[in-house]
C-alpha cells in the first residue's frame, strides 16, 4: 500500500490523520483535528460528515457545493483552546482554492469557533471571515 499524504496538509498519511475521523472510525480529539477533517470532508465533497459535524443549532439544512471551486491547500495560522480537555476552542485558517474554468485562485481567511456536544464531541458552531 502506497504513502497517501492527507488532504489536509500535515505531514501524516490520510489513513492515519483525517480519513479515520470522516468514515466515523474515530472522534476528533481537538478543535483542530476536526477542522482539518472538515476541510478534507469539503475537498471530498462528503456531504454527510459535513452535516454529522456541524452543530445543531447552527447547522444548515443542505450542502450545495460549487462544482467549480477546487480546494488547493489548508494553512492553519493559530488555535486557541480546543485540546482534549477543553470544553470550547478557535481554530484561524486560511483555505486555498481554485475555480476551474476560470483560471481564478482565491482564499478564504477564517476563524472558526467549535465545542464539545453534550457527548463530548467537537462540533463545528460558526465561522468568522477575517479580512486580509
Amino acid at each position: 500500500m502506497s504513502f497517501q499524504a492527507c488532504l489536509c496538509g500535515s505531514s501524516k498519511a490520510f489513513s492515519d490523520c483525517c480519513q479515520p475521523l470522516i468514515e466515523g472510525l474515530k472522534t476528533a480529539e481537538t478543535s483542530e483535528a476536526l477542522m482539518r477533517s472538515r476541510y478534507c470532508a469539503f475537498k471530498l465533497r462528503n456531504a454527510d460528515y459535513l452535516m454529522q459535524s456541524w452543530d445543531e443549532e447552527t447547522r444548515p439544512e443542505f450542502i450545495d457545493f460549487d462544482l467549480s471551486l477546487e480546494w488547493t491547500g489548508l494553512q492553519i495560522n493559530g488555535r486557541k483552546k480546543g485540546r482534549k480537555k477543553d470544553g470550547e476552542g478557535w481554530v484561524t485558517f486560511v483555505a486555498h482554492y481554485r475555480i476551474s474554468g476560470q483560471n481564478i485562485e482565491g482564499y478564504l481567511h477564517e476563524k472558526s469557533y467549535f465545542r464539545k456536544n453534550n457527548n463530548g464531541l467537537w462540533r463545528y458552531v460558526e465561522g468568522e471571515i477575517k479580512a486580509s
